[in-house]
């Protein structure tokens, strides 16, 4: 095992002793100097399991912040191309949406690294983007409207120190956390009671799954905070039950392809019309005055 370590660090430690300066300052300030020393410049990972253990967690949570930034594209697609908001559960994402909000302001307000939460603020913008269209697409537009209103005026609160302070914000990530876990119950049982997952993009659904997992493991690592921890243990409960559902109703007649209700003109009757002038058959008829011999 040594032998072999010995080999990867003559190979690599060439390039690590000299990549470029940015990249040096990123790894710094993701891993801390020790670490950093000790994983990139040594190479050496089993003197320090706590630094390996790190740099799992920074690389888990960069791939999650990454993928949440097309994490509710599908679903955002799906609701375009059907103009349809069947399957959805708009108070699901109100809940999921608030409970995003809340958390954000928590932890940037607590000063935690990004890399354990930047995933909510990508999500929560596409989350009001959809939560809008489902308003929409149900015939509420007015109500979309006062959503988004309705978001800002929250969030600009939960920002300030002298409208929320530590205290109620404290108290108000422990709701985040129920709201989170609640978020996923109407969205399980408009699934049930629907007897399919209509317009539910089965994408969303199995990488909330796969980041809430990852999220429980750079929790542990990275945040000391039993709020946040248990949030992301009960919302992976939920998650996994969603997918469970999303996989039992896979071929239900209620899970069926997104289709597009944009108007298409007959084409067959187009050419119909489109022959009929060329042939001149539309045209009445008229008299010949060629005389008959």
């Amino acid at each position: 095992m040594e032998s072999a370590l010995e080999s990867v660090r003559s190979l690599l430690q060439p390039i690590t002793h000299n990549l470029p300066a940015p990249i040096t300052s990123a790894g710094r300030s993701l891993l801390g100097p020790f670490c950093y020393k000790t994983l990139v410049l040594d190479i050496d990972p089993l003197t320090s399991p706590e630094c390996l253990k790190l740099a799992i967690s920074k690389g888990l949570g960069i791939g999650i912040i990454g993928a949440s930034s097309i994490v509710k594209i599908p679903q955002l697609l799906k609701l375009i191309n059907s103009q349809s908001a069947a399957g959805v559960s708009f108070l699901s994402y109100l809940l999921e949406t608030s409970s995003y909000l809340i958390s954000l302001s928590y932890n940037v307000r607590h000063g935690f690294p990004f890399s354990t939460y930047g995933e909510t603020a990508l999500i929560l913008v596409q989350n009001v983007v959809i939560a809008s269209l489902v308003l929409k697409y149900s015939g509420q537009s007015a109500g979309a409207a006062a959503f988004i209103a309705g978001l800002a005026v929250a969030g600009a609160a939960l920002f300030q120190e002298n409208v929320v302070d530590v205290k109620q914000l404290a108290w108000l990530q422990a709701g985040a956390g129920v709201l989170g876990v609640a978020s996923k119950v109407p969205q399980i049982y408009a699934v049930w009671s629907q007897g399919g997952t209509g317009q539910l993009s089965a994408f969303a659904v199995f990488n909330y799954l796969a980041g809430s997992l990852s999220r429980i493991f750079t929790t542990l690592q990275e945040v000391p905070d039993p709020l946040i921890l248990y949030g992301f243990i009960a919302g992976f409960t939920l998650n996994l039950v969603l997918a469970a559902q999303m996989i039992w109703y896979w071929n239900s007649s209620a899970s069926k392809k997104t289709k597009s209700s944009k108007l298409e003109r007959p084409i067959v009757s187009d050419k119909k019309k489109a022959m009929g002038s060329s042939t001149g058959t539309n045209k009445p008829k008229t008299p010949t005055t060629r005389r008959r011999g």
